[in-house]
């Protein structure tokens, strides 16, 4: 499958492929994330869902293909992308507090050098009130639950200000609240026109939480809107018929 950049596309990927050790991770992916989209990727454990994100945001190095933010090389166009990684990625026994941690979104913007002046720490104390952390801004982040460490970087990501937000599985390991918050915090990104990239592991909440999806399994299977997209047929590629029909209410 060969597919021309499209510079009306958010992120467009192209002919893209990733190994490790010569093992592919990532085999020939077409795709473009339209703007404005909220877009989930999904896949079995080693489907390359987290590879995915990390070669968009340059992490890793392709094997080959192409990937372009609104057309562009995406080192031309970093301070429109904000990244919250996984929780299990995070090194949390790092002795700095919840504010800290937002702040650090502002490096992109200040670089190393310049201190965050007051109307940063108003902006990123903000940004914690956003996701309900505020009243945590000088607590340490070894002393926050996984829920309220997970929303302390969604803060950290506003604080950027991006276009585009690519999430790695931020509603694992998190309690009730913080998944609704996450939620309502998502669509109150799109409704802004932003453009939301998020890898998700449950199933039986993507049609309900995203408007549209791209299943992988080291090969992209199928990408698009929601009610076209994921489909039991899509799903069985992906995962096997097990997984497909446990799902009852998808189409065929």
């Amino acid at each position: 499958m060969t597919a021309s950049v499209d510079t009306t596309a958010a992120i467009s990927v192209n002919d893209l492929t990733l190994a490790y050790r010569e093992k592919p991770v990532l085999w020939d992916i077409d795709l473009a994330v339209p703007r404005g989209s909220l877009m989930a990727v999904v896949g079995p454990n080693g489907a390359g869902k987290s590879t995915l994100i990390k070669a968009i945001l340059g992490l890793l190095k392709p094997a080959s293909g192409t990937i372009r933010v609104y057309g562009k090389p995406y080192q031309e166009q970093r301070r429109l992308v904000a990244y919250v990684p996984q929780r299990g990625t995070v090194d949390w026994d790092f002795p700095t507090d919840a504010l800290d941690v937002v702040l650090m979104g502002s490096y992109g913007r200040l670089g190393w050098v310049r201190r965050p002046t007051k109307s940063d720490r108003d902006a990123a104390m903000e940004c914690l009130g956003k996701v309900g952390m505020a009243s945590f801004a000088d607590r340490q982040i070894s002393q926050l639950s996984g829920g309220q460490q997970q929303r302390v970087f969604l803060a950290r990501a506003l604080l950027q200000n991006a276009d585009i937000y690519l999430m790695d599985e931020p509603f694992v390991g998190v309690d009730a609240t913080t998944e609704h918050a996450i939620l309502t915090l998502m669509r109150e990104l799109q409704s802004q026109g932003k453009t939301l990239v998020v890898v998700h592991h449950d199933l039986e909440t993507v049609s309900e939480y995203f408007d549209s999806v791209a299943i992988l399994n080291v090969q992209l299977i199928a990408a698009g809107p929601m009610n076209t997209t994921f489909t039991a047929d899509n799903l069985r590629q992906a995962y096997g018929p097990r997984v497909a029909s446990k799902i009852a209410f998808l189409k065929p």
